[in-house]
């Protein structure tokens, strides 16, 4: 299974422009507090890199049958979502997606290829968007800069293992799966103010609901990594 390793990603997201105010995180459990004590609050995204099982890709199918080509573009977009057109860059969509948007973007530098990327994509088609991505030659060389740093020598970042990379964000008071190969963001429900994405109602909506999705469908155990950001201490 590929790697969900923070140095990376710290790495890749100070590569693309974020501040080094920010810092990804280890989650170690999903149900004891005191595993999470440690993660500064509130966290601003939640990277998850989970293995398609046969359940869970039978859910996803089904949960996507019915939906139309996503549409949405513009300032008023909820969130920016990217379809996934490079191959072997799940990881790296994922993080783009943990940090423009939600609380995240308040620590994007000026004038960074970060910034640049994000200005770009929001008026753009979902097409459009993914074409400017693909074209990138700032995110295709940061991308290519982590690819070997991880702790063995598979891409890090990809998927190719079979896992993928799921973002968990918080914008607008809602709580948006980001995933590039579904068939756009996916609302999964409110939060109050004071709840974040490791908050427990975060957690029953996003990460757990795949983990019971899974076990509904008779899936084997999912072995999954989660990866939370926020602020350094």
């Amino acid at each position: 299974m590929a790697e969900n390793n923070p140095d990376v990603m710290n790495q890749l997201a100070t590569k693309l422009g974020l501040s080094s105010e920010l810092q990804f995180y280890d989650v170690y459990s999903l149900d004891e507090p005191e595993q999470l004590a440690y993660i500064p609050r509130p966290a601003l995204a939640l990277l998850v890199i989970i293995p398609l099982t046969p359940a869970w890709d039978r859910s996803r199918k089904a949960e996507d049958a019915n939906k139309e080509p996503y549409t949405g573009s513009g300032p008023d977009e909820p969130v920016i979502w990217f379809k996934q057109t490079i191959g072997h860059a799940c990881g790296s969509i994922g993080l783009l997606h943990s940090l423009i948007n939600g609380p995240a973007v308040d620590f994007i530098k000026r004038d960074s290829d970060l910034a640049a990327i994000r200005s770009l994509a929001i008026p753009l088609d979902m097409t459009k968007r993914a074409e400017m991505l693909y074209n990138s030659e700032p995110f295709e060389l940061a991308h290519k800069s982590v690819e070997q740093a991880g702790d063995s020598y598979t891409d890090p970042t990809s998927e190719r293992n079979g896992g993928h990379f799921v973002s968990f964000v918080k914008s607008g008071g809602k709580l948006w799966e980001l995933e590039g190969s579904r068939k756009g963001p996916l609302e999964r429900g409110s939060l109050a103010d004071d709840e974040d994405v490791l908050s427990p109602r975060a957690l029953d909506m996003g990460i757990k609901r795949i983990i019971k999705s899974n076990a509904d469908g008779g899936g084997e155990n999912l072995r999954f990594s989660c990866i939370a950001l926020a602020r350094r201490p």
